[in-house]
C-alpha cells in the first residue's frame, strides 16, 4: 500500500514459504542487489533499538494493507531461521489520521503481550471477515469478543500507545516510509516491499550491517 495510493503487488508472494527453501546471507550478498533500485541507503541514520552487536530489523505495516496481510507469513518464516544476532520489531505506519485507530490497537497489544495471540486475527478479520476494526469502538468491540479485559485494553489504549503511535510515526518518516510493507535495516538501510524477494535484499543488507 503506497503513501500517495499507489499500488505496490507483491512478486510471487507466497513462493519463498510454499518452497521450504533456506536462502543463506551469503548467497543473497552475491546477487549484487544494487543501492537505489534494490534498496535506500540513508542519507542520515536513524537511532535503533538493539544494543552493539547485534541487527535491527524493522517491519513497516498497516494492518489495512492487503500486501502486508499477504507479506506476513513470509516473514515469520524468514524471522524462524534468522541468527541470534538480528531482531526484528514490528512498525504500524500511519500515513493519514485515519491509520492510527490501528497503529493505537497494535501498540495496546503489544502493551498488553497478546501480539503473538491477536496479530494475525486482526490481520483475517479485517482482510477475510471485512469487519471495519477502522475506529475506537469497533476496535474496542471486537478485542472484548477475543476475551481480552475491555477495561485493561481501552487504559492502554489511551496511554501508553497513544505515544508509542507518535514514536512510530516519527521513524516512520526517518526512514522515508512510502509504502508498506517495508523493511528498515539497521538505521541504516530502506527496502520497499518486493515479496520473498524483501528478505534477500535485507540478508545482504544484514551481512552490510555487521561490517559497520
Amino acid at each position: 500500500m503506497q503513501r500517495r495510493d499507489i499500488s505496490r503487488s507483491l512478486l510471487a508472494a507466497g513462493a519463498l514459504a510454499a518452497s521450504g527453501l533456506g536462502i543463506s546471507p551469503a548467497w543473497a550478498q552475491r546477487v549484487g542487489f544494487k543501492e537505489g533500485k534494490d534498496y535506500v541507503r540513508l542519507s542520515q541514520p536513524v537511532p535503533v533499538s538493539t544494543p552493539p552487536g547485534q541487527v535491527e530489523v524493522v517491519e513497516f505495516f498497516a494492518y489495512s494493507c492487503i500486501h502486508c496481510f499477504n507479506f506476513e507469513p513470509l516473514l515469520n518464516a524468514w524471522i524462524k531461521k534468522l541468527p541470534a544476532d538480528v531482531k526484528v520489531r514490528r512498525v504500524p505506519v500511519a500515513f493519514t489520521q485515519a491509520f492510527v485507530p490501528m497503529q493505537r490497537l497494535y501498540f495496546a497489544l503489544e502493551s498488553m503481550g497478546l501480539v503473538d495471540t491477536l496479530h494475525e486475527k486482526v490481520f483475517k478479520a479485517f482482510h477475510e471477515e471485512r469487519l471495519p476494526l477502522t475506529t475506537a469502538p469497533a476496535i474496542t468491540a471486537w478485542v472484548e469478543k477475543q476475551g481480552v479485559d475491555r477495561e485493561k485494553f481501552i487504559g492502554f489504549y489511551n496511554g501508553s500507545a497513544v505515544k508509542m503511535a507518535e514514536a512510530a510515526t516519527a521513524l516512520q518518516n526517518a526512514y522515508d516510509v512510502e509504502g508498506t510493507p517495508a523493511l528498515g535495516v539497521a538505521g541504516r538501510f530502506y527496502i520497499g516491499g518486493q515479496g520473498p524477494r524483501t528478505m534477500l535484499i535485507a540478508d545482504s543488507l544484514i551481512v552490510e550491517a555487521r561490517k559497520a
